[in-house]
């Protein structure tokens, strides 16, 4: 009989099994499948690995492989057998397979959907967390193939092994037999192994952007030989930062005497540098890339900034040239800012790394800034500088990153840096694109929850240069998601520097109510005003007249924010003129210390922009007492956003109202949102449901064909497995059916014409309500098809009469990109024509279906608005977790449509219910942790 290493492959090779993965001390590694190609390679590895390592992997000294486990360890038939090989620079560094049990002979009492799994981990690379990343790739793999379960013979003493299994979160069962400790586990993601994956996937993609942005060491490639240029203008930049690290200039055309360039040594390749590099800075052209990139790698750089253009933003043959430069990269384990980046920065005091085309190193400070395009993160660097004042702290930059293409890093990687990074309390991102928005609403909600994450999207089509997932979600909708992750989303980068100054210097307000003084009556009326369209609840402001000393606005300031009914301060200022008058500086120093007194709640200043009171608060800021310094790097807790140390607590100053109630509104709805982050809710149980059946019935329907919009009556009974009932509704293709149908519904009915341009539509008169017999039915039968055509035209049904209510639509889809994602709104206009639809990503808790239903604007009518009887909001939100329930339960389940529900005061009926099935789209989310493909 035939045995697996007997037979030919049956499959072509699985080039979808490749990936790139970010390792535990932030390098890269390629996994792909072994082939036969491998067998040097594979010897070349054995030969690297330990006798202490071999012997616990074959439990046997086993020095050498022979011919034959060659042959047996390279030929896979991809479905009973399969390795994955972990390499670095194209050599193995790790080896993973698992045959099947049972398969082509094996004795029939094992379990076909279960195999055996076997690691081999280079000595040197031990400790990386190679072995992890390999087990995760080999589940998927299996899970594909239809293997469910894992088994693992281990020695005792190889504990490290034993641990990559214990570790990994997979449901386990643990035995000890004949010396050897026997694992099996279960391959279906479970809550823990998913956050096992998550945890090491922060860790590690925050490793490799802490790689890029603390280097020990850097090298400039491509340094003029004489003043001027991109690498010679960057590696003045990083010298005259003060930069604390070892600076290299590199240029293959240094003559060989060369010995410094501005001071720095000189080198004619990287690989002529004595000792280590981190960093390589690359400013040459194109074309030239490719023997840099190679020339680090073999070198052991860690990472590139790649200042280069003429990439994916010149056109097709410029985004080949990227996806080869990334894949170059990532063989030899680095990763990439850029192409075409503006460059990163890191002003920590241990390190003050300029390595960007900005001319100046930015005030040091707590803002993480990142931006994909150079010229806004000009626009950012220089704004924040002019707002700051001359004060270091909390005004300033801790790290700024400009991505350039994103070919690589991207913002979801500087997020998993930020999230537990002590020196950045608050994070500002212009993004132009998100590539993958799934994912980015993950870490912005973890984020979020930790500090204040503000964000600019761009509402065009994506730069040529990125490389990005469609989504068929609307802009707004996308920005309705951001928010529900806790993103404070602004339209402007004017706006993303006024929230980021007022969540880096003042502690979160705990609601919205808002003391207004000052001695401008005008500018104080225009405040409240403002506030009042903000959604705020603004006091009547205090008027202190013209003729306001610094002691009356200190008095005045001190007095409300002592008072329990304010939630925060503006302060409106003007130039006062006279005898007496207070000046700048004495007006910022008496506003500051009245604020520090009561830490606890924020304060904003509007001024005009005659004098020089912004310059003056952050000047009293900086010559007050100040905290003590924290060492750089010191691991610290993540604080909740509050009041800088006593003596930085820096009063922002906006030259308009609008952007200072602007910027406090965000506040206040950030603070509420992590007051409800806190308590999210649950996804709750519902004994009535019937999973399997449902999932029996999907089955059977996608037999029928892909993209398949189910009939109406499969759609109601879908629904009803899930507690969803749907009224009927019979077709009337003539007068006597609709009588008919009327009499098996039963009087009252509604007559409805279901044609496309008619559907939903009782403004058009599609639709004839309450009719009480059949006299009525006939009559508005007969007007219905006089007025817009014949029967088979308008397709009427007849439906038996809902309690009367408010008409809403309820919708689900799953959108490539972003993931599922419910809908609630208005029927009708409110929808359709205003858009006036509020969106929660799936799964959504009890609580996000309470804030579901009165986000929208139209909500006051669910409420008893101007006197009408309230709805039964409670069965309308149960209605709402049952759709999110069916969508997260059966990915199959690409779209639900329920229109019109109407909410009664008692009950929600659905009267018309449309669902799409399709085969499941791909979660790359709950696959194995894979760097984006190139």
């Amino acid at each position: 009989m035939q045995t697996p290493a007997d037979r030919q492959d049956r499959h072509e090779y699985p080039a979808h099994w490749e990936a790139d993965v970010v390792l535990r001390d932030g390098g890269t590694a390629r996994v792909r499948p072994i082939t036969v190609d491998d067998a040097d390679r594979l010897v070349s590895f054995y030969e690297q690995v330990s006798d202490e390592s071999k012997y616990y992997r074959f439990f046997a000294p086993y020095p050498r492989l022979s011919a034959k486990d060659v042959h047996r360890f390279t030929h896979h038939d991809f479905v009973d057998r399969v390795g994955l090989a972990a390499t670095v620079g194209g050599e193995f560094i790790a080896t993973v397979r698992y045959d099947r049990i049972g398969a082509n002979g094996a004795p029939a009492s094992f379990p076909a959907d279960e195999a055996e799994v076997a690691f081999l981990v280079q000595d040197a690379h031990q400790g990386r967390g190679v072995a992890s990343a390999l087990l995760e790739h080999i589940a998927a793999v299996a899970r594909e193939r239809g293997i469910r379960r894992f088994a693992a013979e281990v020695l005792p003493a190889n504990t490290k092994m034993i641990k990559v299994f214990t570790d990994a979160g997979y449901t386990q069962k643990r035995s000890f037999e004949d010396g050897v400790v026997r694992l099996e586990f279960g391959l279906e993601p479970t809550d823990r192994s998913l956050a096992v994956q998550r945890a090491r996937e922060q860790r590690a993609e925050a490793r490799s952007v802490r790689r890029l942005l603390v280097p020990g060491s850097v090298a400039v490639v491509g340094v003029g030989r004489t003043p001027g240029g991109v690498g010679r203008s960057v590696l003045g930049n990083i010298r005259d930062a003060g930069y604390t690290g070892r600076l290299h200039a590199v240029n293959e055309a240094f003559p060989e005497d060369l010995k410094e360039v501005d001071g720095v040594p000189a080198y004619r390749a990287v690989g002529d540098i004595e000792g280590h590099v981190d960093l390589a800075v690359v400013a040459v052209p194109a074309a030239y890339v490719p023997a840099v990139v190679a020339d680090c790698g073999e070198h052991g750089v860690q990472g590139l900034v790649v200042l280069s253009s003429g990439y994916a933003e010149s056109g097709p043959e410029g985004r080949e040239r990227q996806r080869a430069l990334v894949r170059q990269a990532r063989a030899y384990g680095m990763r990439i800012v850029g192409p075409n980046a503006f460059g990163i920065i890191n002003t920590a005091a241990g390190v003050r790394l300029n390595a960007s085309l900005a001319p100046e190193l930015p005030r040091p400070g707590r803002i993480g800034m990142f931006a994909q395009s150079g010229a806004i993160g000009i626009a950012l660097l220089s704004r924040l500088h002019r707002r700051g004042g001359g004060v270091t702290g909390v005004t300033g930059v801790s790290t700024f990153v400009s991505a350039g293409n994103r070919a690589d890093v991207s913002g979801n990687d500087v997020l998993q840096y930020w999230y537990d990074d002590p020196e950045t309390d608050v994070a500002l991102m212009y993004l132009e694109s998100i590539g993958n928005p799934r994912k980015f609403t993950r870490l912005a909600r973890r984020t979020a929850a930790a500090k204040p994450l503000v964000v600019v999207q761009g509402t065009g089509a994506a730069p040529q240069g990125h490389t990005v997932r469609a989504t068929r979600l609307p802009y707004e909708t996308v920005s309705a998601l951001l928010r529900q992750a806790g993103v404070i989303r602004v339209d402007t980068i004017t706006e993303l520097v006024d929230a980021g100054l007022l969540l880096a210097r003042q502690p979160l307000p705990v609601g919205p109510r808002v003391a207004i003084l000052g001695n401008s009556e005008s500018l104080g009326v225009l405040t409240y005003d403002r506030c009042l369209a903000e959604g705020l609840r603004p006091s009547r402001p205090l008027d202190l007249t013209t003729g306001a000393t610094a002691d009356d606005f200190h008095r005045a300031l001190a007095h409300a924010l002592a008072d329990e009914t304010n939630d925060s301060v503006v302060v409106t200022a003007i130039p006062a003129i006279g005898e007496g008058s207070p000046g700048d500086a004495e007006l910022a120093e008496a506003l500051r210390s009245a604020a520090a007194a009561v830490p606890g709640k924020p304060v904003l200043v509007v001024h005009v922009e005659l004098g020089g009171l912004a310059e003056a608060l952050s000047a009293a800021a900086s010559t007050a007492p100040q905290a003590a310094e924290r060492p750089v790097g010191t691991a610290v807790p993540v604080p909740a956003p509050a009041a800088p140390p006593d003596g930085t607590r820096l009063i922002p100053a906006y030259p308009a109202a609008e952007r200072a109630v602007r910027a406090l509104a965000e506040a206040v709805r950030y603070g509420q949102w992590r007051r409800e982050a806190a308590e999210p809710g649950k996804v709750p149980e519902y004994d009535d449901i019937d999973e399997r059946g449902a999932a029996r019935l999907i089955a059977e329907l996608l037999e029928r064909g892909e993209g398949l919009t189910i009939p109406a009556d499969e759609t109601c009974d879908l629904l009803g497995k899930y507690g969803i009932r749907v009224r009927r509704a019979l077709p009337a293709p003539s007068p006597d059916d609709a009588v008919a149908a009327a009499r098996a519904l039963g009087y009252p009915v509604a007559l409805k014409a279901t044609a496309p341009h008619l559907r939903h539509r009782a403004d058009l008169g599609g639709v004839r309500l309450d009719l009480a017999d059949e006299e009525q039915l006939r009559r508005a039968y007969t007007e219905l098809t006089d007025l817009f055509g014949r029967p088979e035209e308008l397709r009427p049904v007849v439906q038996g009469m809902a309690p009367r209510g408010v008409d809403t639509v309820v919708r689900a889809v799953i959108d490539p990109a972003a993931g599922a994602v419910l809908s609630f709104g208005l029927a009708g206009a409110a929808s359709q024509l205003l858009g006036d639809m509020a969106h929660r990503l799936v799964p959504v808790t009890d609580r996000e279906a309470t804030s579901l239903v009165r986000s929208i604007r139209t909500a006051p009518l669910l409420f008893g608005w101007r006197g009408s009887t309230p709805v039964d909001t409670p069965a309308l939100e149960e209605l709402l977790l049952r759709v999110s329930r069916l969508v997260d339960d059966h990915p199959e389940v690409v779209a639900v449509t329920l229109e019109p529900v109407v909410v009664a005061p008692h009950g929600a009926s659905v009267l018309g219910a449309t669902v799409r099935l399709a085969p499941p789209p791909a979660r790359d989310d709950l696959g194995p942790r894979t760097l984006p493909a190139y």
